[in-house]
């Protein structure tokens, strides 16, 4: 109940500050809208062009796409720590995070939430009941609840690698300039892994596996015969990289001396 009320309060807090400029936050929105609004165009003249990308159609794209906006919407709304060394480890900030009861990285989320990305989720959400209509895909009493369990494990490889990545700063005093990198690959989650070749498709699966962030939990609906066994797997691909990144995260902090360390 403590962890549930730090959420209350610190997003009460935000829409108090946000709510001050309001146009800034209709900007925000506006903007992910746009950006996620580009990306579809950008589907859509593909298949201008062909009538199928490896052998998935224009809808089936649109529906892995719309899968990936709701996980990835959800998870940036609270987790924005990409200027986590500037702010935390070089100018102390750190610090005051510490002396703090609650857990370090819950704080560290919570301070830097940004609602406004929900709306590239609820976005997604619209795409793909969209697509899954011009599908026509059967609805089983099961679909809502593994999707919910698709979703929640696709956040948690989110928040593993990312973690993982973040705590980097605490055994590293300069910006790896890593992160700008690795959130390019995650966009390669929103297509199909079969139209990669080999080496990248088993990257994405295993190693960095973004695969499991758009695709295959959305093929589950698409095609389940096929890709039934793989999409299960995200929910365990997200407990494992979770603790990865906890763990990595938690030995940064004991390394952590204070600002200058």
């Amino acid at each position: 109940m403590f962890y549930i009320t730090l959420i209350y309060d610190y997003f009460k807090n935000y829409m108090k500050t946000r709510l001050t400029y309001r146009s800034d936050f209709w900007i925000e929105v506006l903007s992910d809208l746009l950006f996620n609004g580009l990306n579809l165009f950008f589907i859509l003249v593909v298949f201008l062009q062909t009538q199928s990308m490896g052998g998935w159609n224009q809808e089936q794209i649109l529906f892995i796409y719309g899968y990936f906006m709701i996980p990835y919407g959800i998870f940036i709304s609270f987790f924005n720590l990409w200027n986590f060394s500037e702010r935390y480890i070089i100018k102390g900030e750190m610090d005051r995070i510490l002396t703090r009861p609650a857990y370090n990285l819950w704080q560290l989320m919570l301070e830097n939430l940004d609602p406004a990305s929900l709306f590239s989720a609820l976005a997604g959400l619209v795409v793909m009941i969209y697509s899954w209509v011009q599908l026509d895909l059967p609805f089983h009493w099961s679909d809502p609840f593994i999707f919910l369990l698709m979703v929640v494990g696709s956040i948690l490889i989110y928040a593993g690698v990312y973690v993982s990545l973040t705590a980097l700063s605490f055994f590293s005093d300069a910006p790896t300039g890593i992160l700008p990198l690795i959130w390019n690959i995650q966009n390669y989650g929103r297509y199909p892994a079969t139209i990669y070749n080999k080496l990248l498709k088993s990257v994405l699966t295993w190693i960095l596996p973004f695969a499991f962030v758009g695709f295959y939990p959305a093929a589950y609906f698409i095609d389940p015969d096929n890709w039934k066994t793989f999409a299960l797997l995200t929910p365990a691909m997200g407990v494992l990289f979770s603790i990865i990144g906890i763990t990595i995260w938690n030995t940064g902090v004991k390394r952590y001396r204070g600002a200058g360390s």
